[in-house]
């Protein structure tokens, strides 16, 4: 397999191993491991594989056409520092994976957790890997919403709830903005390819639209890495479990932000907007995040707020815009990645072990866990930049940084006293978190008595300890190769010359080192007894919280300019809103068409067919008739709306159109029952109430009655215009010349569908699915007002009483009277199967394809239900809704996918003529799985939607039936 092959595998295994791991059975938690841990170390021998072809400079490519008109192509890119990251995603993602298999209770839905877990690792892989600027930004939102799903896993926590919706919040919010600002980027450029970008510094520095794409993406990157004002959205993401928070600070996430600063360093430093906005907001991180990191009792409180500190100081570095302070940055990503998720994992062994994270409570634990207590205090000691530890090199390099004169500013000259500062800080936080965990008197109280976890569960610590402990004492020969490799990679041949030497003599740096040292352990016992009572978070920064601060502008936004703005302009009654969306469609309409030259003069009715205006003389009656009736009767109101859509059926007949005929018609069937299954939750009209029409309601029907007429009025001139009036060339032709040539099929509607437009098809699909599933959340919870029960209702109610049969499922009664019909929609179903089966292999050569078939598909449901019920439809034909929907989204896209493997654009249809024994040659296209995707998804959504509207029937009329006899014993 080539380099750019293992790059596609590498990228699409984990995400494999996540649907895999996700159908696993609940008490599989070795089998769900051994998945896990079998995916990861592939992938990181994979990665490793490829060091030979990153290395002095290297790159591997991979790129597939996706939208190549809009510059748009699914490229893969592996550099060096690509290279390196993926090394820490995968490397520290077979060590959590193993964490998590002792860490993770049996009682958890343990599949969920590692399918999202390997999501979270295919998705953070191919941000790093991206090749484009588009893709990067989808696999940035990818990783947002996965680390929603992980940071919220324990769902039923409210803290769990609350710190992943703050995540997703001030993440995608950043992800939006970056998307902006790299689109901004690409068009200064002229290109999305990452390799032109990078090679175009000079163009970008240098144009008007620099200032604005450059603030755009450091929102991108200043939230992802909950830099200052941004950073309080991270302790909040703490109630995740620990393997995924160890995983979340060390490897992935919160180091994407870094990440993406150090890709596009070399075309976007160097100005002055890059050193003030990016020093200013690094050195006040770094900080206050330190800052608060020393008053935190919960031990990943001041885990977390340690990382945004870290996360400050990697930012400071990159501000400077010097190559040796972007060397100190890369080393430092590598560094605080292997001591922070060692860490975390002792962290998480603690509160395991001990159960809870409370440092108030927490004391002497070094007799009770002595192998994690030492592990733990390594890992510490590197964080705090002890010497002969890796953490002490990057920050003798940001000391060293802080020194050399980068700007001039006030800024450049505070740099130092901030770095000194803040290293004291660490070393204090550092300490407090050994001497008051590990040692002190024994505890008392706790809710378990504390021992050693199981070896496998502490191996992973112990091998990020060890890295430390190497790298700290010969890091020119463990990790020298490997940094340089990424380096190169940014710099390029600007990298400059460095030293990873450990002993550089007795000079500035090594002083500011010592004093940190120092300052930090005093500061620490002289707060000691303070930190040992106080309430959890800062004494002088209390109000200052950014989580109150977050909550109130939510509170403001979300409910006090709401609700202004929906008392003020906004109303809950239906008629309002669709009197507004039709006006303002109706105008979006028909001012192109003036701005055109189109005038109502222009339109000529000669040759007008008797026999079509008797059609639409009919159809119009019946609009007008179902406007009428709605007033009495809905459901004569519903039967004649079905005749209007049984003549717009008639009239794309009559203009040749019958795959559209097909679909109007199926639709009409499926729509009509979903609405008269509706009408159960209406009100019931009182005839004295609608006789007593006051004059603002006649005046209100009068004027949607105007509206209505002017509006369908309109629309049929500008239709009937449109097809009588001579046409230049247009698009169609096109389609007409190439539907068979290229798409092989004679019905060109639906050779459009899927090839020419199936990546427009594809979007729809996706939007139904997500109807679908919003449609059936909404009814779940949906109890309709005790004012809406009609007095037929009620009485229908009292029968099933005075049946004695409360349980009895709502429709059974009109089955029992309608026994002959019953059997025979249970007999028709099969006939319905065969009808969908034909309409869905003619579609591409004949009217019909994937969308009719899988509507027709769901009136076979829809004619089970009314015969049997929505227990006899799950019970006997067993449907799964939500995994028809699944499977058809999976199946268009692995279609489209699967043209990448032949170096064609994605979805592009393959046609031919396949040889079938005592058949013929019968053809065949690709677009055929596509099309099956499209009969699956729609088939999953109908039915699901079904499914919803009719347990929501059955369970409203039995809480009335309840209700009713309620009343009545108390009457």
């Amino acid at each position: 397999m080539t380099d750019a092959n293992l790059l596609l595998f590498l990228l699409l295994l984990p995400f494999a191993g996540s649907v895999a791991a996700s159908l696993l059975p609940s008490n599989a938690r070795n089998a769900e491991a051994w998945l896990s841990g079998l995916i990861s170390v592939t992938a990181f021998a994979i990665t490793a594989f490829l060091y030979p072809s990153v290395k002095n400079g290297g790159v591997v490519r991979r790129e597939a056409e996706w939208l190549p008109e809009l510059g748009v192509n699914f490229t893969l890119r592996m550099d060096g520092f690509g290279w390196m990251f993926s090394v820490l995603i995968t490397g520290i993602g077979l060590l959590v994976v193993i964490y998590a298999r002792y860490y993770m209770s049996p009682k958890d839905p343990v599949p969920r957790f590692f399918s999202f877990l390997l999501a979270f690792m295919g998705a953070m892989q191919g941000l790093v890997i991206s090749g484009n600027l588009i893709v990067l930004a989808i696999f940035w939102e990818l990783t947002s919403i996965v680390s929603f799903l992980l940071i919220g896993y324990w769902h039923h926590n409210q803290a769990a709830r609350d710190g992943a919706r703050m995540a997703l919040t001030i993440t995608g919010i950043g992800g939006l903005a970056l998307l902006v600002g790299l689109m901004i980027l690409g068009h200064i450029v002229g290109s999305y390819d990452l390799d032109v970008v990078l090679a175009s510094g000079d163009l970008i520095r240098n144009h008007d639209l620099y200032t604005p794409a450059l603030i755009l993406i450091l929102l991108g990157a200043l939230t992802k890495s909950a830099q200052f004002p941004f950073h309080f959205w991270l302790p909040n993401a703490m109630a995740a479990p620990t393997p995924v928070s160890a995983y979340l600070h060390s490897a992935t996430m919160v180091k994407a932000g870094v990440f993406l600063l150090a890709r596009l360093w070399p075309v976007l430093s160097g100005t002055d907007e890059w050193f003030f906005i990016v020093g200013l907001t690094g050195m006040t991180t770094l900080t206050l995040g330190a800052f608060y990191a020393i008053f935190q009792q919960d031990l990943k409180g001041l885990l977390a707020y340690s990382t945004i500190s870290h996360l400050g100081l990697i930012t400071t570095l990159l501000s400077l815009g010097s190559p040796l302070a972007a060397v100190a940055a890369i080393f430092h990503m590598m560094n605080h990645a292997t001591f922070k998720a060692s860490l975390f994992m002792a962290a998480g062994i603690i509160d395991h072990e001990a159960g809870t994270r409370d440092m108030r409570r927490l004391s002497g634990l070094f007799s009770f866990l002595p192998i994690t207590a030492t592990l733990a205090m390594v890992a510490s000691a590197a964080m705090a930049g002890v010497p002969l530890l890796n953490g002490f090199l990057s920050k003798e390099m940001f000391f060293a940084e802080t020194l050399e004169k980068h700007h001039g500013s006030i800024l450049d000259g505070l740099a130092p006293y901030a770095a000194t500062l803040a290293g004291a800080f660490a070393v204090t936080y550092s300490v407090r978190f050994i001497h008051t965990v590990f040692f002190g008197p024994k505890p008392v109280d706790l809710p378990k008595i504390p021992h050693e976890p199981p070896h496998w569960m502490r191996l992973p610590i112990e091998l990020l300890v060890l890295i430390c402990l190497i790298v700290g004492m010969v890091p020119s020969i463990t990790v020298g190769p490997y940094l340089h490799t990424a380096v190169v990679a940014v710099l390029g041949s600007e990298t400059p010359e460095y030293s990873l030497a450990v002993w550089h003599g007795f000079n500035t740096p090594l002083v500011m080192s010592v004093i940190a040292l120092v300052g930090g352990i005093l500061l620490y016992f002289a707060l000691n007894n303070y930190l040992a009572t106080c309430e959890d978070g800062t004494p002088f920064l209390r109000n200052l919280k950014g989580q109150r601060i977050f909550e109130r502008i939510l509170v403001t936004i979300s409910w006090r300019w709401a609700r202004w703005i929906e008392a003020n302009l906004g109303t809950r009654r239906l008629q309002p809103q669709l009197r507004l969306v039709v006006l303002a469609a109706f105008v979006a309409g028909l001012w192109p068409l003036f701005q055109a030259g189109f005038r109502p003069q222009n339109v000529s009715f000669d040759g007008l067919d008797p026999t079509f205006a008797a059609f639409w003389a009919v159809g119009i009656v019946c609009a007008i008739g179902a406007a009428y009736q709605a007033k009495y009767h809905r459901l004569a109101a519903l039967i004649l709306m079905g005749g209007a859509g049984i003549v717009t059926c008639i009239t794309f007949i009559w203009f040749s159109a019958p795959d559209l005929a097909v679909t109007q018609l199926v639709v009409e069937v499926v729509t009509t029952v979903l609405i008269l299954l509706g009408l159960r939750w209406l009100p019931q009209r009182l005839e004295e109430v609608d006789n007593a029409v006051t004059p603002m309601a006649r005046m209100r029907r009068h004027r949607d009655f105007a509206l209505a007429l002017v509006c369908g009025v309109g629309m049929t001139m500008i239709a009937y215009a449109m097809m009588t009036s001579p046409m230049p060339d247009t698009i169609a032709d096109f389609f007409l010349d190439r539907a068979y040539s290229e798409g092989g099929g004679t019905n060109v509607v639906n050779v459009i569908l899927v090839d020419f437009r199936a990546f427009d098809t594809f979007g729809e699909i996706t939007v139904l699915g997500i109807v679908a599933l919003t449609v059936f959340a909404l009814l779940r919870r949906f109890r309709p007002a005790p004012d809406s029960v009609g007095v037929p209702e009620q009485q229908r109610i009292q029968n099933l009483i005075d049946d004695e049969r409360p349980d009895r499922e709502v429709g059974s009664t009109v089955r029992d009277y309608l026994m002959v019909p019953s059997i025979l929609m249970q007999w028709m179903f099969p006939v319905i199967i065969l009808l969908a089966a034909y309409l869905f292999l003619r579609g591409h050569d004949l009217p019909g394809g994937g969308f009719a078939a899988g509507v027709t598909m769901a009136i076979g449901f829809l004619l089970q239900y009314l015969a049997g019920g929505t227990r006899w439809v799950e019970d006997r034909l067993r449907i799964l809704p939500v995994r028809w929907i699944g499977v058809g989204l999976l199946a268009a896209a692995f279609t489209g996918l699967g043209a990448w493997l032949f170096g064609m654009p994605f979805l592009t249809s393959y046609f031919q003529y396949t040889e079938i024994p005592f058949i013929g040659k019968v053809p065949t296209a690709s677009a055929l799985l596509f099309d099956l995707g499209v009969f699956a998804l729609v088939v999953g959504a109908t039915v699901l939607m079904l499914i919803a509207i009719a347990h929501q029937s059955v369970r409203s009329y039995r809480v009335r039936a309840v209700e009713a006899a309620k009343v009545e014993e108390d009457a």
